[in-house]
C-alpha cells in the first residue's frame, strides 16, 4: 500500500537510493497503488557517481511492499520493505541489475524485463 509522501527503496543499479512517491498513475481518483502499479516520484538519496540528481522526477513500478498483497488463489505475500524499479518513458529499466526478490503479479502487468533481471520472482 503505497500513497503520497511513502519513501521507497530503489532496487536497481540506477544510481538512485531512495524515492519518495507524489503521485500514483491510474485514475484521478486513485490514492493508494499496490505491486505492479507506476509511480511517479522524486529522488531523495542517490549514489555520489550517480547520473540521476537528488530532487530528479523519476518514474518507477512498484516490486516489493510491506503491506500484505492477497492473490487470486487466497494466499498473501508480504516483503520486508517497499521498492520500486526505475523506469524510462517507454516502461523499460533504468538499471541493468535488480536487487532481492520481485513478486509475480509484474508477470500480469507485461513487466517482463524486470522479471528476467530478478535474482528471485515470489
Amino acid at each position: 500500500m503505497i500513497q503520497m509522501q511513502t519513501m521507497l527503496k530503489v532496487a536497481d543499479n540506477s544510481g538512485a537510493k531512495v524515492v519518495r512517491c507524489f503521485n500514483v498513475l491510474g485514475p484521478s481518483n486513485r490514492r493508494i497503488g499496490e505491486i505492479g502499479d507506476i509511480i511517479v516520484g522524486s529522488v531523495r538519496k542517490r549514489l555520489p557517481t550517480s547520473d540521476i540528481e537528488k530532487g530528479q522526477i523519476v518514474r518507477g513500478v512498484i516490486v516489493r511492499t510491506r503491506q500484505a498483497y492477497r492473490r487470486k488463489d487466497g494466499t498473501y505475500v508480504r516483503f520486508d520493505d517497499n521498492a520500486i524499479v526505475l523506469i524510462n518513458a517507454q516502461g523499460e529499466p533504468i538499471g541493468t541489475r535488480v536487487f532481492g526478490p520481485v513478486a509475480r503479479e509484474l508477470r500480469d502487468k507485461k513487466m517482463m524485463r524486470i522479471i528476467s533481471l530478478a535474482p528471485e520472482v515470489l
